[in-house]
């Protein structure tokens, strides 16, 4: 089963996403764009930059880039489990890439084939 493109499903989709990122870095996203075609969900964000990340990013650059690393991680795991719970969908794969000067992520979830 793929998700309906609806507003009703990129709102449930906004709230978990946002969810998500303020559980992890303490802030939702600037910028959220969703698309949904057939298996694939696509997240567009755009994040806020927290004292902790700038200090980091200043100061210890080669350990702000691990921890954005580890937390994408952390991130795909903790959307995947909401993501399955919520809509009642099977995850094949979430692929995650994240620019840590401009803020910008991509996220791109690929639903399992029934």
């Amino acid at each position: 089963m793929y998700l309906i493109d609806s507003n009703e499903t990129k709102k449930k989709l906004t709230i978990l996403y946002n969810e998500v990122c303020k559980g992890l870095f303490g802030a939702g996203t600037t910028l959220l764009k969703i698309e949904i075609e057939d298996q694939f969900i696509t997240f567009r964000t755009k994040h806020r930059r927290t004292p902790q990340s700038l200090a980091l990013e200043c100061e210890v650059p080669a350990l702000k880039r691990e921890v954005d690393f580890q937390m994408s991680q952390i991130f795909k795991k903790r959307i995947k489990e909401l993501l399955e719970q919520e809509f009642t969908v099977q995850i094949e794969v979430i692929l995650r890439d994240y620019d840590y000067v401009s803020q910008w992520s991509m996220t791109e979830v690929i639903l399992a084939e029934n």
